[in-house]
């Protein structure tokens, strides 16, 4: 098994990639699973890390884990009073409109309740069309087969925001069995070398817990999204495993 990827590390926080198909943590849904991103990053640091945001089974890319309750809780804050700047790559079925801000209330799934009960919360994401691609072939009922590769950017936070979002506007992500259309995930998955979701997150900008500094990591995408970008002529917004950020000191009083 490879080490797990890790964009950034100190002594409060870390930073991985994280796999697709890669369960976060074990929960009630989580049965007979035996690999769990936490567990693995923990046996890799040494260290034990706490979790302050989620990313779905199925999406790939940067998460970030505090290594301590005190660094969690902080950084909890941050993501709920939406201080932190999220950036997805999605690719869609069809020509996604060049930019539009998708704001479509969305019911909570907590898996307790059936959704029809649970209230309709705001919601929006802006997204922006970076490319797209047209096939010579039939995979549904037209002659040709149009792709976009999309930038997401979530303003809220709700469970599987982007990928309820892009499916109401009529753009379903490839590879999403439960708001996707079949017909495609499995062309994909057969044809194209691709049987996964094809959402990353690609970009987190967020304050440090204990300095303030911001710090901006980017995170490259895996084999199977790279290889498609690659593909369809999109190699040109592959994105890059970075950090910015200024030196970052620990301040006095946390040195006492």
């Amino acid at each position: 098994m490879l080490p797990l990827n890790i964009l950034y590390q100190d002594e409060h926080l870390v930073a991985v990639h994280k796999p697709s198909g890669l369960l976060v943590h074990r929960s009630a849904l989580a049965r007979g699973e035996t690999e769990f991103l936490l567990q693995r990053l923990r046996d890799q640091i040494g260290k034990r890390v706490y979790p302050v945001h989620r990313l779905d089974r199925p999406t790939s890319g940067v998460m970030v884990f505090g290594l301590s309750s005190e660094a969690a809780a902080v950084l909890s804050e941050g993501f709920s009073e939406r201080q932190v700047e999220k950036r997805y790559l999605a690719v869609v079925r069809g020509k996604a409109p060049e930019q539009e801000r998708l704001d479509y209330p969305l019911r909570e799934e907590d898996g307790t309740r059936p959704k029809a009960e649970m209230p309709a919360m705001p919601a929006m994401t802006d997204i922006r069309r970076l490319d797209s691609v047209e096939l010579p072939v039939q995979v549904d009922r037209y002659p040709v087969a149009r792709y976009s590769l999309v930038e997401a950017r979530p303003m809220t936070g709700r469970r599987h925001q982007i990928r309820r979002h892009l499916s109401r506007r009529g753009y379903p992500i490839i590879g999403d069995a439960k708001h996707g259309k079949s017909v495609h995930n499995r062309f994909f998955a057969d044809q194209l070398n691709a049987p996964r979701l094809l959402l990353a997150a690609t970009y987190l900008a967020f304050d440090h817990p204990l300095t303030d500094k911001r710090i901006q990591l980017s995170c490259a995408l895996d084999a199977t999204m790279r290889s498609l970008f690659e593909q369809f002529g999109w190699a040109g917004h592959l994105p890059l495993d970075s950090v910015r950020t200024p030196a970052i000191s620990t301040p006095a009083a946390l040195q006492r």
